[in-house]
C-alpha cells in the first residue's frame, strides 16, 4: 500500500514537473520569438561591412562603393567597403567566414570566386554552397568582342567565317588564364569548333592597347575600355558575350543570337556567411534591389559599362548554379589548369 501511494505521489509530481517544464518551454519560445522579432525590426542598428576580394578600382570594388553609398542613405547606417585582395579571393572569403554571421558583414565579388575557382583549384579553403548564402545579384558587366582594324573583320558573322576557315590564325588577348575574358573566348571557339591562339595579359589595361596596336587580332573587353577606340576607327566592336543585347549598346548583337544559351557576362553579387539570419539576408537583398534601380545609381553604373540587376537570394542562387555549369564546361573542354 505504501509503495502504491509512493508511486502515485511520484506520478503526480512527475506530471506537475513535466507540466512546469512545458510551460517554461512555451514561455521561452514566446520570449525567443519576441526577441527575434524585435531584432528583425531593429536591423540594422549599426554599420555594415562590404568585403571586396580585390584592390580598389576594379569592377566589384566600384559596384560595392556605389551601392554602399546608396544603402548608407536608405538604411540610415554606414555601409563601409573593405578591400582584402589576395590568393584568388581566399583572404576575403576567410575574412567573411571568421566574422560573426549576424547580418553585418557581406562579401561583394564577381562570379569567379563562386563559379570559376571551384573548377580551377582543387584545395580551396571554402566551399560556395556550404560556406556562403546568396544575397543578391547586384549587377552584370557584359564583355564585348572587338577586333583590330588590320583584320578587316567588321561583323560577327565575318569573324565566325574567318575563325572557322583558318583555325589558329587569329590571335586573341585576354586578361589572364582563367579570367572571364579567357573563358568567354574558349567557350566561343568550342561552340564554333575552331581555335584561336591565346595571348594572356595582366588585365584589360594591357590587352586593349595590344589590340589597338595590332599586336593581337581580337579581345573581349568591357565597353568603356574599347568604345573610345571604336569611335576613332581603331577597333571594331562585333558582339556582346551577354545572354542578350545590352541596353548599353542595343545595336551590337549578342553572341547568343547565333549560339543559343551563350552567356558569359561578368556578374557581381553579395553573399553572406552561412548561418546569417534570414531577416538580415532578406532585408539587405531587398534594399540592394531598390538601390540599384535608383536613377543616380543607374547613371553611375551605365557610365562604367555596368547593368543593374538586383533580385532575391533564390534568384541569385540559380544564377550562380547556371554560371558555374557554363564555366565548368568551358574549363573542362579547353583543358584549362591553374598555374
Amino acid at each position: 500500500m505504501q509503495n502504491h501511494q509512493t508511486a502515485l505521489t511520484y506520478s503526480i509530481s512527475s506530471r506537475k514537473l513535466i507540466a512546469a517544464f512545458g510551460a517554461a518551454a512555451a514561455s521561452l519560445a514566446l520570449t525567443c520569438s519576441a526577441v527575434a522579432s524585435e531584432t528583425a525590426s531593429q536591423f540594422p542598428n549599426r554599420a555594415i561591412r562590404f568585403i571586396v576580394p580585390y584592390a580598389s578600382g576594379g569592377l566589384p570594388d566600384t559596384v560595392a562603393r556605389v551601392v554602399a553609398q546608396q544603402l548608407t542613405t536608405t538604411l540610415g547606417q554606414s555601409v563601409v567597403v573593405e578591400n582584402k585582395p589576395g590568393a584568388n579571393g581566399v583572404i576575403a572569403a576567410q575574412a567573411l567566414m571568421s566574422s560573426p554571421p549576424d547580418g553585418y558583414t557581406y562579401l561583394v565579388t564577381d562570379g569567379s570566386m563562386m563559379s570559376i575557382n571551384p573548377s580551377l583549384y582543387k584545395d580551396l579553403p571554402y566551399e560556395p554552397k556550404r560556406d556562403f548564402l546568396p544575397v543578391s545579384l547586384i549587377a552584370t558587366s557584359p564583355l564585348f568582342l572587338a577586333t583590330s582594324t588590320q583584320t578587316g573583320i567588321k561583323t560577327l558573322q565575318e569573324f565566325v567565317d574567318r575563325a572557322k576557315a583558318n583555325p589558329g590564325d587569329l590571335d586573341y588577348g585576354s586578361s589572364g588564364i582563367g579570367s572571364s575574358h579567357h573563358l568567354s573566348m574558349e567557350a566561343l571557339t568550342q561552340s564554333l569548333n575552331t581555335k584561336l591562339t591565346h595571348v594572356p595579359f595582366r588585365g584589360s589595361a594591357q590587352s586593349v592597347p595590344a589590340l589597338v596596336g595590332n599586336q593581337v587580332d581580337v579581345v573581349f573587353a568591357a565597353l568603356p575600355s574599347i568604345a573610345g577606340f571604336e569611335n576613332k576607327g581603331q577597333v571594331k566592336i562585333l558582339a556582346t558575350n551577354a545572354g542578350k543585347r545590352s541596353a548599353l549598346a542595343p545595336n551590337i548583337p549578342a553572341i547568343a543570337e547565333i549560339i543559343p544559351g551563350f552567356n558569359f557576362a561578368v556578374t557581381v553579387g553579395a553573399l553572406a556567411a552561412s548561418g546569417t539570419p534570414d531577416y538580415a539576408v532578406e532585408k539587405v537583398s531587398a534594399e540592394i534591389a531598390k538601390a540599384v534601380k535608383t536613377p543616380a545609381v543607374v547613371k553611375q553604373f551605365n557610365t562604367l559599362g555596368i547593368e543593374p540587376v538586383g533580385g532575391s537570394p533564390k534568384q541569385y542562387a540559380t544564377a550562380i548554379d547556371e554560371e558555374t555549369q557554363r564555366y565548368a564546361s568551358a574549363i573542362k573542354s579547353a583543358g584549362i589548369k591553374a598555374d
